[in-house]
């Protein structure tokens, strides 16, 4: 797979998701964990290769419809000059429900993921990055995706906040049937939230494995070796 002409993003991805699955992409800078996940919902596209949703490939499902589907949160989230309660809402009206569902479904994500009623009135520029993590997630969440993606959710957090954030997640991948794939560095983090890890590097996805059969240990000396690799390729 590519997403920029002459260049190769991504090469011999191969891997499947099923329902309430919660996969960690991992790897060291340049791995492309981000370009998967935006060729996963249509920021980019592939040069080559299929993507599939429910065995319909993606390429044929339009692109503001399959976003609804599969809801991506990036690293760095902007809320499109509204407010908080905007931000959160804006989803289900893309949908047209009523005023009844929306209140009902931003409160209820709201309170889950402690998100303080104080803020509903704050602009983009009245929060943290961590805060804005925070809304985007609860903002994909309201929408009720069949996949969420999420480029370091944790990565401005707290360690309370994040702990606090992944146990909702993983609460509401069982219960909503969400399949989720996280990019996190923070395998500590990852360790306490994944079902199964992928390991991207070199643009290759070279390890595929479920969380209990992980050598953390092992997987944290690769990744350190692999960051100083990258490091130097750079100088």
């Amino acid at each position: 797979m590519g997403a920029i002409p002459g260049i190769q993003i991504l090469t011999d991805i191969s891997f499947e998701a099923n329902l309430s699955d919660r996969l960690c992409l991992i790897g060291p800078s340049g791995a492309g964990k981000t370009s998967l996940l935006r060729l996963l919902n249509r920021l980019s596209e592939p040069t080559r290769g299929h993507i599939y949703l429910e065995n319909l490939e993606i390429k044929n499902i339009p692109a503001l419809q399959l976003r609804r589907q599969v809801m991506l949160v990036p690293q760095e989230p902007k809320l499109l000059g509204m407010n908080v309660r905007e931000a959160l809402a804006y989803p289900l009206l893309l949908q047209k429900l009523s005023n009844r569902v929306i209140v009902e479904r931003t409160e209820t994500i709201r309170e889950q993921l402690h998100i303080p009623a104080e803020w509903l009135e704050r602009k983009e520029v009245q929060l943290s990055l961590g805060q804005r993590q925070l809304v985007a997630i609860a903002r994909g969440l309201v929408a009720q995706p069949k996949i969420l993606l999420l480029d370091e959710p944790t990565s401005a957090l707290d360690v309370g906040s994040a702990s606090h954030l992944l146990r909702v997640l993983i609460d509401l991948a069982i219960k909503d049937k969400i399949t989720i794939l996280m990019v996190n560095q923070q395998l500590e983090m990852a360790e306490l939230f994944c079902t199964r890890v992928l390991y991207l590097q070199e643009t290759k996805l070279l390890q595929d494995t479920p969380v209990t059969k992980v050598d953390w240990k092992q997987l944290q000396e690769k990744l350190v070796q692999a960051e100083a690799q990258a490091s130097q390729d750079w100088l």
